[in-house]
């Protein structure tokens, strides 16, 4: 519950003030079978500028590892303090994530783009695995990582 609440307050933050209406949203991401150990995902949210807005989620809780998220930690300054309380624990090679998060509809068909950054130990990082718009008409559509992930899909 901790988690919905954070990631609420951070979309919230997103909307144009007034009463803001809100979505609950299913990310499900199924990895590779790559061999690794456990893969960390940073999910991120930047505006049509590619300026970023927020941290959604973050798959993987040992914060010494966040800078090998390299787009995520370079838009935070890599600040863990951006996924305090969205955390979750990372995620195995071929095994898959679920995570459901009330999103703003703000955030929808208005030119925001969702980021997924993926990394596993002594393997290479993956910045911006998954970079795909916030549509409502993309809800239900999967699409393929580069490295790490493969499949992505969200649904609302």
């Amino acid at each position: 519950m901790k988690s919905l609440l954070a990631a609420l307050a951070v979309t919230t933050a997103l909307t144009l003030p007034g009463i803001a209406q809100a979505r609950t949203v299913t990310f499900t991401t199924q990895l590779n079978n790559y061999g690794g150990n456990g893969a960390y995902l940073a999910f991120y949210v930047t505006d049509a500028s590619g300026v970023y807005q927020g941290s959604l989620w973050m798959a993987g809780g040992k914060t010494k590892y966040y800078k090998h998220l390299s787009d995520w930690a370079q838009a935070t300054g890599n600040d863990a303090g951006q996924v305090a309380g969205i955390t979750g624990a990372s995620v195995g090679s071929g095994r898959s994530l679920s995570v459901s998060l009330d999103l703003a509809d703000a955030l929808f068909d208005a030119g925001y783009q969702l980021h997924i950054d993926a990394a596993v130990e002594d393997m290479r990082d993956s910045p911006s695995e998954i970079v795909l718009p916030l549509t409502a008409a993309g809800a239900g559509i999967d699409k393929a990582g580069k490295r790490y992930i493969a499949s992505f899909r969200y649904d609302m």
